[in-house]
C-alpha cells in the first residue's frame, strides 16, 4: 500500500461561516478523527489532498500528517470527501486515524485480468461489483484485487468466495455474491437447438 505525506493545519474556530471562509481562501476545512482521541479540526491545500490520494490506492492510501501539533507524525486514511455538486471540488474531508496494529474495513477496487472466453464467443461482460468490502491490517491494504477471467464462459460468474485475496486480507462482503460473469447466447442456442 502506498504511503504518502500531507501538510495540514489546526484549526480553533469552526462552523459554516469558517468553513466559507476557508474556502474562499483557497483551503479544504476537514476533521481527523479516531478511537481513543476528540475530533480536531483541520484545513488543508487542495494540491496536498489530491497529491496524498493520488496513483491506484486512491483513498486507501496511508498518509502521515505533517504539521498540525499533537497530529504531527499521525497515520490516517480518508474516510469522506464531500464534493461541491456542480464543479466536484472538495469541500469538506474527513480523515479516520489508525492503529497499525488494528484492522480497518475499506473498499478496494476489483482489477479484471484478461479477455474472458465467453465475450469472445459472442457474450457480455457483467462486472456487478467494481469493489469489494475488506478487512485488514492499514499495512497490509491491497492497492487492487486481480481476478483472471480469461477461463469465464457464458453462462457462468466469479463469485466472492472463489477470490482468492492476498495473506491476512479477508472480505466480508457475502461469499455467494457474483462479482463478474458473462451473459449471453446461451438461452438463444438452446432454443434454436429444440
Amino acid at each position: 500500500m502506498q504511503q504518502t505525506q500531507m501538510k495540514i493545519e489546526a484549526r480553533t474556530s469552526t462552523g459554516k461561516g469558517v468553513s466559507r471562509k476557508l474556502r474562499a481562501a483557497g483551503r479544504i476545512p476537514g476533521i481527523v478523527y479516531g478511537r481513543g482521541m476528540e475530533p480536531v479540526a483541520i484545513s488543508l491545500e487542495p494540491k496536498a489532498l489530491n497529491a496524498a490520494i493520488a496513483g491506484e490506492g486512491g483513498l486507501n492510501n496511508l498518509i502521515t500528517l505533517e504539521g498540525g501539533g499533537e497530529l504531527d507524525k499521525v497515520v490516517v486514511i480518508v474516510a469522506e470527501i464531500q464534493r461541491d455538486a456542480i464543479k466536484r471540488t472538495p469541500e469538506h474531508v474527513d480523515l479516520h486515524r489508525v492503529n497499525m496494529n488494528e484492522k480497518v474495513r475499506v473498499n478496494v477496487p476489483v482489477s479484471l485480468v484478461g479477455t474472458a472466453a465467453g465475450v469472445k464467443e459472442g457474450g457480455l461482460l457483467d462486472f456487478a461489483h467494481h469493489s469489494l468490502h475488506i478487512e485488514c491490517l492499514p499495512g497490509q491494504i491491497p492497492e487492487h484485487i486481480e481476478i483472471n477471467i480469461a477461463d469465464l464462459k457464458i453462462g457462468h460468474a466469479v463469485h466472492v468466495s472463489e477470490i482468492s485475496f492476498p495473506a491476512g486480507v479477508k472480505c466480508v462482503d457475502n461469499p455467494k455474491t457474483p462479482v463478474v460473469g458473462v451473459l449471453g447466447k446461451a438461452k438463444e442456442e438452446a432454443a434454436a437447438e429444440a
